[in-house]
């Protein structure tokens, strides 16, 4: 996509904090605010930065479980896919949703605030859909790193 230096400083340093000031930003990848500004604004524009959004804490916001549930299906006719994706693309409790090589067919990252939430989400909601074969789930003990940042590396 052409960047350079100067880009990638600045999507690390939005990396860490969206919420810097043009002026803030400026200044820490040594620009003057109106080409910085003009630079982010055409990095939002080709897509390379997505969107903005505040990421909170799970656990105070009550959130205290965190499983991934490795899904299996029946079949794989298309319209029972797309039926599918848009079950599980239309509940929130679904973080992240990934098709998978391997001996699962889809892998789930689902939060919920505890155990028995979780388990009416599998057998009232996950496990009734007529295209589920098998669900295993896996529970997080102890999140031991999060972030969202890639890891930017320019290269000349």
């Amino acid at each position: 996509m052409g960047l350079d230096q100067i880009d990638f400083n600045i999507l690390k340093e939005l990396q860490q904090d969206g919420r810097l000031s043009n002026h803030e930003l400026a200044k820490r990848v040594g620009l003057s605010p109106s080409p910085c500004w003009r630079r982010v604004k055409k990095l939002e524009d080709d897509g390379i930065i997505d969107h903005y959004t505040a990421i909170l804490d799970s656990e105070k916001a009550g959130f205290n479980l965190v499983a991934y549930a490795h899904v299996m299906l029946e079949k794989h006719q298309m319209e029972m896919l797309e039926q599918f994706n848009k079950a599980i693309g239309e509940r929130a409790e679904v973080l992240e949703y990934y098709s998978m090589s391997g001996d699962y067919d889809f892998l789930l990252k689902v939060i919920a605030k505890n155990i028995k939430e979780y388990e009416e989400f599998q057998t009232k909601f996950l496990m009734s859909l007529p295209i589920v074969r098998s669900v295993s789930t896996s529970f997080v003990l102890k999140q031991n790193k999060h972030t969202t940042c890639l890891p930017l590396r320019f290269v000349e």
